[in-house]
């Protein structure tokens, strides 16, 4: 029986564990990578990827029957559904060498096509190999939550492993769930020529901003997307396709997405042998993103507990490099982590809500608004409908909420702007290439200035003082 001796072995061959791979040996470390299903993970093969090259797809439909502000005729476009899903999967066929098996042995990694599980605490078995590692990182990631629903038995259901790989359009696609995979799909199916119904047993964007989330909400119903909200599933029954039985009525459908959160990857690895301490959530780990139970033991991305996204996997395998192959400090933090869903609009979101930082912090924030209808860019584009919205503490921000165009690329401003204590005034101080869409967040930043500035009997004074005594 094979066996394997190394500095680092990672279990998981998504986006926490090719970033601590490639690093890890890129820098010297001996590095065994162990996958037993997809490389590339859940992000390349069923959820970031499809799903944005889905909604272009979607896109480009809309764009058609929606360009008569521009003097372009207006047609009812001809979707072909299946050559919209052959799209998905030649974007994911692009981008998938990046993270193959090949290019990781390239790297010097030894790959492994096997599920791993504990044998001991500090040895892994996958397949005919046993690893013996002075470092594990797990980072097996995440798959989708599919509630015991009385019913789901009966019916075929997709989630987000499987929705991508349907060929024939849905006539009606029932999703439950109304957080960003089930929002993100129901507006691109309406735009592909489905009917759409979203249900959802609280509210819709729940952990967004509740004014941004409104805007968002209100546009996709106007394209015809159907929500209902406080509307726990209670009961699934096939009958010529498949209803939904809820306290707010009966919903019925040609087909039914999940979409109602997301479970870890825990399952096959037999952390119990390991050593390793776990719950629902995922692995127990403190600030290292170490196991408070075996220290040769560290996660990352989904499986370590906390927000569960692609970026954060990345940003978990940075840290993770920093300490297990340097030998260097270093923990992980939350408060400058964006987030964003890929709807038109988009909405995104960084550090606190207002209602959070209002909690936090009282009397001593400033709220500061940018409307998108000022922005010259984006009333040239037609889409001068949206909102920035930053909560400022001291003059620094601690959290930026953001409904309208392009929101996931402008809250990358935010975001690099609480990872580095910077405050508003470097901001208001950059400058930007006119006319851009960027320019909504200067304008914000302004906002906060404005006030100060012009609205101060001080400054005015000071002012006229100066204008009598220059030259």
């Amino acid at each position: 029986m094979p066996r394997i001796e190394t500095d680092i072995c990672v279990i998981g061959g998504g986006s926490g564990g090719l970033s601590v791979a490639a690093g890890a040996v890129q820098m010297g470390a001996k590095v065994v990578l162990i996958e037993g299903h997809l490389m590339g993970g859940d992000c390349l093969n069923f959820g970031c990827v499809p799903s944005k090259a889905l909604i272009a797809a979607g896109k480009q439909a809309y764009g058609m029957s929606h360009g008569g502000q521009f003097g372009v005729q207006e047609v009812d476009p001809d979707v072909d559904y299946a050559k919209a899903k052959d799209h998905v999967r030649s974007v994911i066929d692009h981008i998938a060498p990046v993270d193959s098996q090949e290019r990781f042995e390239g790297l010097g990694c030894t790959v492994i096509r096997e599920f791993g599980r504990f044998i001991s605490r500090d040895e892994v078995q996958a397949g005919d190999t046993t690893i013996k590692a002075r470092r594990f990182v797990i980072a097996t990631g995440s798959g989708p939550f599919v509630p015991p629903i009385p019913g789901l038995d009966e019916v075929e259901v997709y989630t987000n492993e499987t929705i991508f790989d349907l060929r024939e359009r849905p006539e009606h696609l029932i999703i439950v769930g109304g957080g960003p995979i089930g929002m993100e799909m129901a507006q691109a199916h309406v735009r592909l020529g489905s009917k759409v119904t979203v249900i959802e047993g609280a509210k819709v964007f729940g952990n967004d901003d509740p004014e941004m989330a409104a805007f968002v909400i209100e546009k996709m119903k106007a394209e015809g997307v159907e929500i209902i909200e406080g509307a726990q599933a209670e009961r699934i029954s096939a009958n010529g396709g498949v209803t939904v039985h809820t306290p707010k009525g009966d919903f019925t459908g040609s087909h039914l997405l999940m979409a109602v959160g997301r479970k870890v990857n825990i399952d096959k690895l037999d952390l119990e042998t390991g050593g390793v301490a776990y719950d629902r959530r995922g692995i127990k780990v403190d600030a290292s993103l170490r196991s408070t139970t075996n220290k040769k033991v560290y996660a990352a991305g989904d499986v370590a507990g906390g927000l569960q996204f692609t970026h954060v996997a990345g940003y978990h395998g940075g840290i993770l490099v920093r300490s297990l192959v340097l030998g260097l400090p270093a923990k992980a933090k939350t408060d400058h982590i964006p987030w964003a869903t890929y709807t038109d609009p988009e909405l995104a979101q960084v550090g606190l809500t207002e209602a959070q930082a209002r909690k936090k912090h009282g009397a001593a924030l400033t709220v500061v608004r940018a409307e998108f209808d000022h922005n010259d860019r984006a009333i040239a584009e037609g889409k001068n409908s949206g909102l920035v919205k930053v909560m400022v503490v001291k003059g620094k921000p601690v959290g930026a909420s953001i409904a309208g165009p392009q929101a996931g690329e402008l809250i990358g401003m935010w975001s690099m702007a609480i990872a580095n204590g910077m405050k508003m005034s470097a901001i208001s101080n950059t400058v930007l290439p006119y006319p851009t869409i960027m320019e909504v967040n200067k304008r914000a930043a302004g906002a906060y200035f404005s006030p100060k500035l012009f609205e101060s009997d001080t400054v005015k004074r000071v002012v006229r003082f100066v204008q009598r005594w220059l030259p």
